[in-house]
């Protein structure tokens, strides 16, 4: 070995061994720090009941978050972030808001077929556009943290796969602190919305279209059919409901969330996506 490179070893091997440790707690950080956002975002919207307050705070609170994660990208975890460029945001976050309100006029449909869904009365639209809001805002921190950080990086260590099963039973362990919560209700977000919101991120490799689709669901569930969704009653609404039948029909306290139409419905969805995914290249075994 030539004294240059003798020279040389100790900073090589230097290299080789810091980063590891670094990087380690640079990804607690993150996934703690952003864990932290978006409980502190969701609880924030989910006390806005005012139109008003609701159509403005619910955005500044998406674009907060959604801005958080791109200088987070960029100064802590020191990426290029595209996975929230605006190129083609606006087209997926419309498809996916209109593909979301079509799978849940879809459950409610029918479940409405079935005798498990019944308008009871009129709501408001004043209600409604306060659930925009606040939906708004959820859409964006939940998708941030359990795509763009928990998908990612499961993604990025252990490939496609691995991500999209384990980010959706995070997903959905994560509901189980929910009103009226129970074990099939959390193994039924697993499939129908963990898994359909993992697909969609795979799929596009951006966080858009998965956020259309969450807010696009959320939105039609709670504030243009009124019914109880991830246990949480419906205060503000087009119209009021109720759902009625035996459990895995109407999904019971936890709401047609938790109601077998809704897993088969929404998993149709995930199929689809998952063959653009394939079709695309994105679904490997190997990590990114």
């Amino acid at each position: 070995m030539t004294k240059s490179t003798q020279d040389l070893q100790p900073s090589a091997t230097r290299g080789i061994e810091n980063p590891r440790p670094r990087s380690w707690i640079r990804t607690t950080i993150v996934v703690v720090g952003f864990a932290v956002a978006m409980l502190l975002t969701n609880s924030i919207a989910a006390a806005l009941h005012n139109p008003v307050a609701a159509l403005i705070i619910g955005p500044v609170l998406a674009i907060a978050m959604a801005s958080l994660y791109i200088w987070t990208g960029r100064r802590v975890e020191r990426r290029h972030v595209t996975d929230l460029a605006p190129k083609g945001a606006t087209s997926h976050l419309l498809i996916g808001a209109g593909a979301g309100l079509a799978l849940s006029a879809a459950t409610v449909g029918i479940l409405a077929l079935f005798g498990a869904y019944t308008i009871t009365g009129w709501g408001s639209i004043a209600g409604a556009l306060a659930v925009a809001g606040t939906m708004c805002a959820i859409a964006v921190s939940e998708e941030v943290f359990f795509r763009g950080v928990v998908f990612r990086l499961i993604q990025g260590r252990w490939g496609a796969w691995v991500a999209l099963g384990a980010s959706a039973i995070i997903f959905g362990l994560v509901h189980l602190l929910n009103p009226g919560a129970s074990l099939w209700g959390a193994v039924a977000i697993v499939i129908e919305a963990g898994l359909m919101l993992g697909a969609a991120y795979l799929a596009t490799g951006s966080l858009w279209l998965a956020i259309g689709l969450h807010f696009g669901w959320n939105f039609a569930t709670v504030g243009i059919f009124g019914t109880v969704t991830s246990g949480a009653e419906a205060r503000d609404s087009l119209v009021t409901a109720v759902t009625s039948g035996p459990e895995w029909l109407s999904g019971g306290s936890f709401g047609p969330e938790a109601s077998v139409i809704a897993v088969l419905v929404c998993s149709v969805a995930t199929v689809l996506l998952l063959i653009v995914a394939h079709r695309r290249g994105r679904l490997s075994l190997r990590r990114r």
